[in-house]
């Protein structure tokens, strides 16, 4: 705090008195905040049961436009679901057409670079060749 004209004539009685005050009404602006937060999360979740995307206020800090800070959770691993997208189509397919069909299927995922990943997965899932450049299908 400031020191001005008026808080140099304060007692030290006095000036605790005014930093007891300051406490509790700092305690007092913490539970709400907490209070609201875990509105806000609820918020959240309701808005991801229903597809909603990943923008919000974030995590607990809210830092909006950063995510909302939880990991997406899918029934099936994301090599599961490329495996399910290349049986059903039986031939090779480009990753950018891979990619979208696992997010046809209902696969969610938070990444901003979701080509990139499932790019990833193809290389490194043994499940899978390389038919040509760009192009994947099921190791026969």
């Amino acid at each position: 705090m400031p020191r001005t004209a008026n808080s140099a004539n304060l007692t030290i009685a006095q000036l605790e008195q005014m930093l007891v005050g300051r406490k509790a009404e700092l305690q007092k602006l913490e539970r709400e905040r907490n209070k609201i937060a875990r509105r806000l999360d609820a918020m959240d979740e309701r808005i991801r049961q229903l597809g909603g995307g990943a923008g919000g206020r974030g995590g607990r800090n809210g830092h909006a436009g950063l995510g909302t800070g939880r990991r997406v959770r899918n029934e099936k691993s994301l090599n599961d679901t490329i495996e399910a997208v290349l049986t059903k189509n039986g031939k090779p397919m480009k990753v950018g057409d891979i990619a979208d069909a696992v997010r046809a299927s209902g696969y969610r995922s938070n990444s901003a670079n979701f080509r990139g990943i499932v790019n990833q997965t193809l290389i490194k899932d043994k499940r899978f060749n390389a038919a040509e450049r760009g192009t994947y299908q099921l190791k026969k």
